[in-house]
């Protein structure tokens, strides 16, 4: 016992120095306050509310970007019915760790349904009741007189179908059910099938984008989509001994490791189409967060919350790239869980305070503080720019991150068993 705790007081001591060099995020700041409680209330409660809403108990997905009108209601036709998987998948962890099961069994169950239908998870569906298998979302054009789908959401991306399966593989551990380990088992199969790369480093590229008719695989390899994958193929290595598990999960962490700039103490975000060349030309908060979420994660690689302290770090939280434009929520949740996982508790509390400031009337998280904020990436292979943008619109993702930092709940880690329900200072408002 003694021993862990030098331990952790050694990692507390990294962490905070590294802090110490760039205080512009935290120096401005009052004592910290637990606002983590009141986070964890009203995130798990609005969530819960949202699956509540759908009559019966079947199987649903929620819409990402799910407000009311006057608190930032998207008028972007192919956001409106859009359930995003990686959201659901958050969702479905976070009501867990809510001690929300049945909520998280609906959205879990139509993930499965997503896993089992046809060749390939989808980066999105049509949110609301699902029946049979989730539907593609759409919406009709009316300028061009026609049914419209979006390309980037028929693709399936590496990452995307990551969570699903570490959603599954929650519900899974919840129940006791061997239906939501296969589900997982499948969707990680896939991701070695398709995305299993020899380039460079190795590692695993970034999936399919496109419809079945228009697919064509991604080239390059993303930092963040390796570090899902590895999260899910330790865990499958512990349930499945008769997979090859655990070399593919060292396949993903070592592609993570050769993006790790020692000199920097930061990760890049990933390679150029060749699969080889690192992608330079931006930074990705996400990319410096999650690897420091895997177990056993070396501690050099704490450094990195120095990093994006100096070069993501605006007024109370941080901006998805290093222009700093504006505060990121999603992301700052991000960096709340792991300050708290590093033993920096009063940053996290810190961070947790500005999220409470962040909250919809309508319930959910802001993705933005800021009206929009850039992020330095593409939709796709087929943009000729940056396009790829968040808005301050309340937000599914922004909301499952903000619960699971409020209660200190590593979504890459195996749930030892089902959480308690969070208290709050505020009266419950469960539906």
């Amino acid at each position: 016992m003694l021993r862990q705790r030098m331990r952790a007081r050694r990692r507390t001591v990294i962490v905070l120095c590294a802090l110490a060099m760039t205080p512009s995020v935290f120096s401005a700041q009052a004592a910290p306050v637990d606002a983590g409680p009141d986070v964890a209330q009203r995130g798990c409660t609005a969530m819960a509310a949202r699956v509540d809403s759908v009559a019966g108990s079947g199987p649903l997905l929620l819409r990402s970007y799910d407000g009311a009108t006057g608190d930032g209601a998207t008028d972007e036709p192919s956001q409106k019915t859009a359930a995003y998987s990686y959201d659901n998948a958050l969702a479905a962890i976070a009501l867990l760790a809510c001690g929300k099961p049945q909520q998280a069994l609906r959205i879990g169950a139509a993930l499965r349904l997503a896993a089992l239908d046809g060749a390939r998870l989808r980066n999105a569906y049509r949110a609301g009741a699902v029946s049979g298998k989730p539907l593609a979302n759409g919406w009709w054009d009316v300028q061009g007189n026609h049914w419209a789908e979006d390309p980037q959401q028929q693709g399936s991306a590496t990452g995307n179908v990551a969570w699903a399966g570490l959603a599954l593989l929650d519900l899974y551990a919840q129940t006791g059910e061997r239906q939501w380990l296969d589900a997982a088992l499948r969707l990680a199969a896939w991701i070695v099938a398709q995305t299993a790369d020899t380039r460079g480093a190795g590692g695993f590229s970034g999936g399919v984008e496109g419809d079945d008719v228009h697919s064509r695989k991604v080239a390059w390899k993303s930092t963040e989509h390796n570090v899902d994958a590895a999260a899910l193929f330790d865990r499958l290595a512990v349930l499945d001994k008769d997979g090859d598990w655990s070399r593919h999960a060292a396949a993903a962490r070592h592609f993570v490791q050769s993006e790790w700039d020692a000199a920097s103490g930061h990760f890049f975000v990933g390679t150029q189409p060749d699969g080889v060349a690192q992608n330079r030309t931006t930074s990705g908060l996400d990319a410096q967060l999650w690897p420091l979420l895997l177990a056993q994660a070396p501690k050099d690689w704490q450094r990195a919350l120095g990093y994006v302290e100096r070069e993501h770090g605006v007024d109370g939280g941080f901006d998805f790239n290093a222009d700093r434009d504006g505060l990121w929520l999603e992301g700052t949740a991000q960096a709340a869980l792991a300050y708290r996982m590093a033993g920096a508790g009063g940053q996290a509390q810190n961070l947790l305070a500005t999220i409470a400031r962040q909250f919809a009337p309508s319930g959910y998280v802001y993705a933005t503080r800021e009206p929009r904020i850039t992020t330095g990436l593409a939709l796709s292979a087929q943009s000729t720019s940056a396009d790829f943008y968040y808005y301050r619109l309340p937000h599914l993702g922004a909301t499952a991150w903000a619960v699971l930092a409020a209660l200190g709940h590593n979504p890459f880690a195996a749930p030892r068993k089902p959480a308690a329900q969070p208290k709050s200072s505020r009266q419950p408002r469960d539906p």
